[in-house]
């Protein structure tokens, strides 16, 4: 199996470099040359300073969306100019309106885009079309910024950087300055840097790019145009530090604990293309609460990532999908040993961080680089000796070394070859782990056919060694309004990379088919419309045995009104053998056919009232079983300060069959009715663009009721199992507020004010009413968190500058007459 694995990687390579050596280029490029300045503009918003007089401009900008193609109307025109000096470039647009009192101003937090106009710079140092730091002012003043690839952006990217707007009778302008220290590019004497520029006129919807962007194929990033004229700068020394102070008064089941922490961030430029980042005493404990569910299935939850270091500058960290951050500082990986009339009384449920770093950039031949390392405490479980009452403490997870390596080479203009490697050392005789990848990702230069194949090998290494593989390979047609794509792709059985990345199911191979159809140009009564078709063909490796076929249709279309409409249909026509719910090795449970129709809609959100609704059903071909979901959500804007949205869904499943667990060496099944209801609100009030209030509200409710169960026999049917005894019978809450005051006092540098109240219950019962559940809920333990938590930036270079200033002003002072030599209280010395 592995041979033959590697052989069609190979081919695959050989393949894919055939496709891409045999096209040509066809993209010509939109140039700019600008000029340096000796004065620097004030950034007030008003393009009045002498740096602007004769400053290049950047003009003719073209619609993007939703006509692909079209030149900007006259009563929009827009022209950028762009300057720039020893410390950084400048742009100054002025965005003409015919309506300027019309231009939507919503406020919102720091990197939100809300209901207004918006100015974008793309600026790629290395002008290599596959990566850009994005930089957005929107024109109620709101910045911005994310790092952007052909395969997304990264908000999380955070920079410092300055920028004011102005609203007049023409239109609204943006000023903007960058700093040298918040960009990456080559140490050279003359600079060629991609450039892209987009502007939102969000009245119609409508977006215009400096440099054409053709929407019929290829990705965002390989339309850039070009800045010529930047020579004789330096990058100057990039470091920063934010040191932080939080404490926090948490009480939990009348016991209240006080906290203080501090420790710092720090950010370092390497040299003109490296970061190193460590976070040091690291403090994560006003991160956005986990929505927590109910879990039946085979497989844990996979919960997003919420600490910003984590999250901040990891584009080279996702690829290959080998890195699942939240293995850094979660769940022990141990579990103790309990002896006769032991309990567990207290088993952690995360591991506290020692601290974290992380080195990342990219090389002007385009070799990427990223280093990751985190190192995590001995963390302990508390058991309890029943009838003693003494307590013991046992390790459950050892001191721990994790470690991400990552080489990525660009070449062309959107390829790239890439190995990660991860693993993790634990102190002791905890299992070790290690993960490699070796992905090839080729676009042809006309941009039509998209190449992509990986291998993925793991070992896990305890009392013995456990070995797996992963690979695909995969052809996609990227071009025009019929688009498709082909893949094979399988894992191993024993393919585990979950001590520092995330798998699920294993065991498989799979065959992927798509074909799907789009509109390039509004068309009739449509803005945008796709309709997708997916096949897939799953078999279980070892041994073989048919696991599913199973067909999906999915659409969305966009009125010229912003109706926004969709839906779909997915079935399993032949019923499939579930290799996983059994939850042990080697066998299977036979699942019915099932068919799985859609619809949902979405209102116009320029709109101060605007809805979103869908409604599910999946019913299979067993009598009275069946799933109903429902979800809508309403927004309301109050104002451009004040917004709102709610959200629920509800979910009804009855006679669904799952894995309850094992007696006496045999497997039991139970058939049951879930009945899911989760309630969310969130409310925002900005009262600047520095200062802004919220508050997070999730409420959720799931309750099971058993009523009949099974053993599972070989060959994979239930056969009813009248014995059973045991109640499995579940309702489970949760629910969670966070109230936040956060305001921005100087840039990079942030207070932040968190009040936060926690419950969860479970009960070994089911069918409550609304009253009694809520009661039962508020009966039980009760967190109430209230924290405090401010970090300053401090940028090198200006806290220099001060101390040069100080120091000069000083040595001034010192050559002055005595008589001119004042004191601080400001009378002669």
């Amino acid at each position: 199996m592995n041979k033959f694995v590697i052989r069609i990687f190979l081919i695959s390579f050989l393949f894919s470099i055939n496709g891409y050596t045999q096209s040509k280029d066809s993209l010509q490029r939109k140039q700019i040359t600008i000029t340096k300045i000796s004065e620097r503009p004030q950034i007030d918003g008003v393009l009045d300073d002498e740096a602007w007089k004769n400053a290049a401009i950047a003009t003719d900008f073209v619609e993007r969306q939703p006509v692909n193609g079209r030149p900007i109307p006259d009563s929009l025109k827009t022209d950028v100019k762009i300057v720039y000096d020893d410390l950084g470039i400048y742009f100054g647009a002025k965005l003409f309106d015919p309506n300027p009192e019309l231009i939507p101003r919503e406020l919102v937090e720091r990197d939100q885009i809300g209901n207004q106009d918006f100015f974008f710079i793309l600026l790629n140092g290395y002008n290599d079309r596959q990566q850009s730091l994005q930089f957005i002012i929107t024109a109620s003043g709101v910045q911005y910024d994310a790092k952007m690839t052909n395969q997304g952006e990264d908000n999380s990217w955070n920079a410092v950087w300055y920028s004011a707007v102005n609203i007049d009778d023409d239109g609204w302008t943006a000023e903007v300055f960058i700093p040298y220290s918040e960009l990456r590019f080559p140490e050279k004497e003359v600079q060629v840097w991609g450039l892209n520029m987009e502007r939102e006129f969000r009245r119609e919807r409508n977006r215009y790019s400096w440099s054409h962007i053709d929407n019929t194929k290829g990705s965002f990033s390989i339309y850039d145009g070009e800045i010529y004229g930047i020579q004789n700068i330096k990058t100057p020394l990039r470091l920063s530090l934010q040191p932080y102070l939080s404490t926090y008064v948490n009480n939990f089941d009348g016991e209240t604990e006080t906290v203080l922490n501090g420790g710092m961030d720090l950010k370092y430029g390497i040299n003109d293309a490296f970061t190193l980042d460590m976070v040091l005493v690291p403090d994560f404990g006003q991160t956005k609460f986990d929505e927590a569910v109910l879990n039946l299935s085979a497989f844990e939850v996979q919960f997003a990532e919420q600490r910003q270091f984590f999250n901040e500058g990891t584009e080279l960290f996702s690829k290959g999908g080998l890195f699942y951050s939240r293995r850094v500082g979660g769940v022990p990986s141990g579990f103790p040993d309990l002896e006769e009339g032991e309990v567990i009384k207290n088993f952690p449920s995360r591991i506290d961080l020692i601290n974290a770093a992380k080195i990342s950039g990219r090389t002007s031949k385009g070799l990427g680089v990223g280093f990751f390392n985190g190192i995590t405490k001995n963390t302990y479980a508390t058991i309890e000796n029943t009838e003693t009452s003494e307590t013991r403490k046992e390790i459950v997870e050892p001191l721990a070394n994790y470690n991400v390596l990552v080489l990525d080479q660009r070449f062309g203009e959107n390829n790239s070859v890439t190995l990660v490697n991860t693993n993790v050392l634990r102190e002791g005789d905890f299992r070790d782990a290690n993960a490699t990848a070796l992905l090839l990702d080729i676009t042809n230069k006309s941009n039509t056919f998209r190449y992509y194949s990986y291998l993925k090998s793991s070992w896990v290494l305890t009392d013995s060694t456990k070995f797996g593989n992963a690979g695909r390979i995969q052809v996609s047609n990227i071009s025009g309004k019929h688009r498709y794509t082909g893949s094979i792709n399988f894992r191993t059985k024993d393919y585990d990379i979950n001590d520092l990345g995330f798998s699920s199911n294993t065991n498989f191979i799979n065959y992927y088919g798509y074909y799907g159809y789009r509109l390039l140009q509004p068309k009739g009564a449509f803005n945008n419309m796709n309709l997708n078709f997916n096949l897939n063909f799953n078999r279980r490796l070892e041994p073989d045995l048919y696991y599913n076929y199973n067909f999906n249709f999915n659409s969305n279309f966009t009125t010229k009104d912003f109706f926004a409409f969709g839906g779909g249909f997915q079935t399993t026509p032949f019923g499939e053998n579930d290799i996983y719910e059994p939850r042990t090795e080697g066998r299977y449970v036979e699942q019915p056919a099932y068919y799985n129709p859609w619809v949902w809609f979405s209102t116009d959100y320029r709109k101060r009232f605007a809805l979103d609704l869908d409604l599910e059903i999946v019913s299979f071909d067993e009598k009275n079983r069946d799933i109903k979901s429902f979800g809508i959500s309403p927004r309301f804007r109050f104002s451009d300060k004040w917004k709102a949205n709610a959200r629920m869904n509800v979910s009804y499943s009855t006679n669904e069959q799952g894995f309850i667990g094992r007696q006496d060496d045999e497997i039991n099944f139970g058939q049951r009715d879930r009945n899911t209801i989760i309630t969310s609100l969130e409310s925002q009030y900005i009262f600047n663009t520095k200062m802004a209030a919220s508050i997070s509200f999730r409420h959720y409710f799931s309750e099971v009721d058993y009523h009949q169960f099974y053993t599972l026999e070989n060959n994979g049917t239930l056969t009813p199992n009248p014995t059973y005894e045991n109640v499995h019978n579940t309702s489970y809450n949760s629910w969670n507020i966070d109230l936040r005051y956060s305001w921005w006092f100087a840039p990079g540098s942030q207070l932040t004010f968190l009040y936060r109240n926690a419950i969860d219950s479970f009960f070994d019962e089911a069918g409550f009413g609304f009253k009694e559940n809520f009661e039962n809920l508020f009966e039980q333990p009760q967190l109430h968190s209230f924290s405090i938590r401010i970090s300053y930036f401090l940028d090198y270079n200006k806290v220099r500058n001060v101390f040069q200033k100080n120091q000069v002003d000083t040595e001034i002072g010192s050559r002055l007459p005595r008589k001119m030599n004042l004191g601080m209280d400001g009378f002669r010395s």
